[in-house]
């Protein structure tokens, strides 16, 4: 089993930054792809960003394409969700999930309990 423990998220004006943390434990690191969702109140869960198990390739929704960056440190067993320029629309809970594909579906194996992220104008 894998265990996903997100930290690093709260509250934060419009135009400000936030980097969330995802450390991982358990079962080998480094041979999963890695993604970020989201979900805002009365919305359903979303795609926000992807990363291959190398670190490789990555892949974003095209709302956060340009101000958030995906990145991991399989040394640290650790995935982060570095978010510039944010927008009241960005607020949410963030989810950190991990499995075998790369891909923004919702096809992951194993996921976080969730760090509220919440930008005020």
């Amino acid at each position: 089993q894998v265990q996903l423990v997100e930290s690093g998220g709260g509250l934060v004006q419009a135009g400000g930054s936030l980097r969330l943390s995802c450390a991982a434990s358990g079962r080998t690191f480094s041979r999963y792809a890695m993604g970020w969702f989201r979900q805002a109140p009365g919305k359903e869960r979303e795609f926000v960003a992807a990363i291959s198990w190398s670190g490789g390739r990555t892949y974003y929704a095209d709302s956060v394409k340009g101000r958030f960056t995906i990145s991991r440190d399989n040394a640290k067993n650790t995935v982060y969700l570095q978010m510039n320029s944010l927008k009241p629309e960005d607020t949410a809970v963030y989810y950190c999930a991990a499995g075998d594909a790369f891909t923004p579906r919702e096809e992951y194996d194993y996921w976080g309990q969730g760090t509220q992220v919440t930008v005020s104008s």
